[in-house]
């Protein structure tokens, strides 16, 4: 039970209070309550307490409410939040490292050392370690359905569990794990876990207000998350249904908290294991759970229990090197401290209060973000990584795509199963190899069948409806997706265990390989196949994002409500797909390694591979997205060596489009009068006038807008000879057209969709794997 604080903090409804006069710098800290109110009025969490400390010092932010429902109460630096998954690595990592420092218990023993029913059926190779780095291939936790209720019933279901794949192949986030090892604690230690935990991390480090199950007396200090099955709020009782269903004494949630001790445990840990004289981890200790213990194979790099790198890490922000260790929790909170400089930042909100919809991710990750440029006299830039990404001795130190991760695993996620590949010739690896190569010779993969997109399997094919076939080096039948049918026909997804998902995908929203892997998706949901994206880089990078967000239909050139240049790559685009349209699809991505979203694809060291026909450069991929749009109204190129460099038609004035376009104020751009004659599609053979397109700063270039800027200026000029209703079968955005064609400017034809735009943003970001 927790014990009441000694010191009670109350607060008005806004209040920053710095126990470290001159440690922080102020202009930082006045942003970080700017993010903190900025997501508190889009209502993603009705207040927060955050605190920064740096050593001994320490600023704590307290605003908003603690609750709204069912009465409205000021948030108070002493309010208690439900840790959820904090639990992990407060309590039950921090017990089972006692535990192993009394030698009770040891990293590579099998689990079923201390829990001896847990044997068959892979169960005997699941060791300790496997648990706190979630590579033991068990589930992501135990299912509630049909209807189970009690400790006993959740610790059977936890001790029967089977492993889905085998140890160290796979990266799986699981609460299971977590249950288990709390089972683990109780059995050696001889107490219950909240018990134990109080005994030997609470009590001595005057965590006064942690614990499992608040006393009613400290109701009035919790912040409630949302209602439960009855309708009641969860106050003071755990959000986690399982745990709830157990008590709210389990190993992956249960814990409460409050932002004084959690910046104490932070200090404690930052401090090599001891705070105030007290020492509660041997240094040696901490070091070894705070450092890289998953296995080589595995891309996410966890420590015992403490997240370091994966794809979990994001709220570490962007500052805060490799080496920084932390953990986050459903109901919105998050936990980071970097050893090197003995920092830290701690975000406590209810995001679940009182809708279940606030997202505080992006809050999260900027709170981080602006907690580590407070820090006064400590400069990052000199903080070096605590670890690199690992390659192997034969490969080029670069970007990774997923195909090179999976390569280094050896395929382990494809042992023993019949395989479907999805992919064109722009499934390479980083040496050039063919994915479909690598897949046909591996000696663990069973590559069943080829699945071609738009422009075939050898990416050479320009025409509609294209035959399905058989790949003449592999001897494989290739089924077209680009013919008769546009997804996995369930005859041929019958023969198959899982699809894998290897094209490059060019960053625009119509640019149809992403409209192939949705397909894919929902015919493999349907089949109750499992489908696994090879990752790739957006090769016109991932953070700039513009352009209508909103479809007026659904068609195979919009197949799903994003910004024409999204940002996202075609992992985050399966994510995002996945979720939204409920498809319930067995989804795995393998993720890429080494690729920041501000990197273009000339920044990652990766070959380029000209990704359709036409597609034949960056600087042509980086105006497609705009440029695209007129490719029925006008000719964008295609039939000449530069496709959607150069833009024109028989009637343009290549001088008078050229001066009106430079006077437009597109930034990032220049247009050069240019005469060409296309041998291809639109305008075909004839003398075309019109404008070569040059980027003089990609930074600053927006595609859409210079294809906006184009459609104004040829209709405004031409406007009995420009056929812009062309434009919509891409644009699909029947307002823009309109805007066009009364006149507007790009200018006003942006703003336009800024609403939108921005809710697309919003959207995307809890699907974003990379920083």
């Amino acid at each position: 039970m927790l014990r009441a604080c000694a010191i009670l903090f109350w607060v008005a409804l806004f209040e920053s209070q710095s126990l470290a006069a001159g440690a922080f710098r102020d202009d930082v800290i006045e942003l970080m309550k700017k993010a903190v109110q900025r997501a508190m009025d889009e209502g993603e969490a009705p207040g927060a307490v955050v605190v920064v400390g740096l050593g001994e010092q320490r600023e704590m932010l307290v605003m908003g409410q603690r609750a709204e429902q069912p009465q409205k109460a000021l948030m108070s630096a002493d309010t208690i939040f439900d840790v959820a998954s904090l639990t992990k690595v407060v309590a039950t990592t921090s017990v089972v490292m006692k535990l192993l420092e009394a030698g009770k218990l040891e990293l590579e023993l099998p689990i079923k050392t201390w829990l001896p029913e847990f044997v068959g059926e892979g169960r005997d190779e699941v060791k300790l370690r496997h648990l706190l780095t979630h590579t033991s291939g068990l589930a992501a936790g135990i299912a509630l359905n049909p209807g189970w209720m009690g400790r006993e019933a959740g610790r059977n279901l936890a001790l029967t569990a089977r492993p889905l794949r085998g140890v160290d192949e796979v990266f799986r986030y699981s609460d299971l794990n977590y249950l288990l090892l709390g089972e683990i604690v109780e059995r050696v230690s001889g107490e219950r876990l909240d018990r134990f935990a109080e005994k030997e991390i609470f009590a001595p480090l005057k965590m006064n207000s942690t614990g499992f199950v608040p006393a009613e007396s400290l109701r009035g200090r919790i912040a409630p998350t949302a209602r439960d099955e009855a309708g009641d709020w969860l106050r003071g009782v755990v959000h986690d249904p399982t745990s709830r269903r157990m008590g709210g004494v389990t190993g992956h949630a249960g814990l409460f908290s409050c932002a004084e001790d959690l910046a104490r445990f932070a200090q404690m840990l930052a401090n090599g294991g001891e705070l105030d004289g007290v020492r509660i981890f041997n240094e040696e200790t901490v070091k070894l759970m705070t450092s890289v213990q998953s296995p080589p194979t595995i891309f996410a790099r966890r420590g015992l229990g403490w997240d370091l790198d994966s794809a979990y890490s994001r709220s570490r922000g962007k500052i805060f090197p490799l080496g920084t260790f932390g953990h986050t929790g459903f109901t919105g909170v998050s936990f980071w401290v970097n050893p090197a400089t003995k920092s830290y930042v701690v975000v406590l909100a209810s995001r679940l209060h009182p809708d279940g919809k606030g997202n505080v991710i992006p809050l999260q990750e900027e709170l981080a973000t602006l907690a580590a440029e407070s820090l006064l006299n400590v400069d990052f830039e000199r903080v070096a990584d605590a670890f690199s990404p690992r390659l192997s001795e034969d490969e080029v130190p670069t970007v990774l795509n997923g195909i090179d991760v999976l390569r280094r695993r050896d395929f382990a996620e494809l042992k023993g199963l019949k395989v479907g590949l999805v992919t064109n010739h722009s499934g390479i690896d980083n040496g050039r190899r063919s994915t479909i190569d690598w897949m046909h010779e591996a000696k663990h993969v069973n590559l069943v069948a080829l699945f071609s997109p738009e422009h075939g399997i050898r990416g050479m094919e320009d025409r509609d409806k294209i035959a399905d076939g058989r790949d003449a080096k592999t001897g494989l039948r290739v089924f077209s997706l680009y013919g008769e049918r546009r997804g996995p026909s369930a005859e041929q997804l019958a023969m198959l265990d899982v699809l894998v998902f290897d094209i490059q995908d060019i960053g625009c929203r119509f640019y149809t390989y992403i409209s192939t892997l949705q397909k894919c998706m929902e015919a493999a949901a349907k089949a109750g196949k499992r489908v696994l994206v090879l990752d790739r880089v957006n090769p016109i990078g991932g953070e700039v994002v513009e352009g209508p967000a909103v479809l007026d239909k659904e068609t195979f050139v919009g197949c799903h409500p994003m910004a024409l240049r999204h940002g996202m790559t075609v992992g985050e685009l399966a994510m995002m797909m996945n979720a939204e349209r409920g498809l319930g699809c067995d989804l795995e991505v393998i993720k890429v390694e080494g690729w920041k979203r501000g990197m273009e694809f000339d920044r990652t060291g990766l070959p380029w591979l000209n990704p359709s026909p036409n597609m034949r450069s960056l600087n042509a991929a980086l105006l497609y997205p705009g440029v695209g749009l007129l490719e029925s109204a006008v000719s964008v190129g295609r039939g000449t060596d530069t496709p959607f460099e150069v833009i024109g038609a028989p009637y343009v004035d290549d001088a008078r489009l050229a001066f009106e376009l430079n006077q437009a104020g597109l930034k990032g751009v220049r247009f050069v009068p240019e005469r060409f004659t296309p041998k291809a599609s639109v305008f075909k053979d004839q003398v075309c006038g019109g404008v070569r397109m040059v980027i003089t700063s990609r930074e600053d270039l927006r595609s859409v807008d210079v294809g906006m800027a184009l459609a104004c200026t040829l209709q405004r000029l031409y406007p009995k000879e420009f056929k812009l209703q062309a434009m919509g079968t891409l644009l699909l955005h029947p307002t823009t057209l309109k805007a066009i064609k009364e006149g507007q400017n790009w200018k006003a034809i942006d703003a336009g969709w800024s609403l939108e735009l921005e809710a697309f943003k919003k959207r995307r970001e809890a699907f974003l794997l990379y920083p």
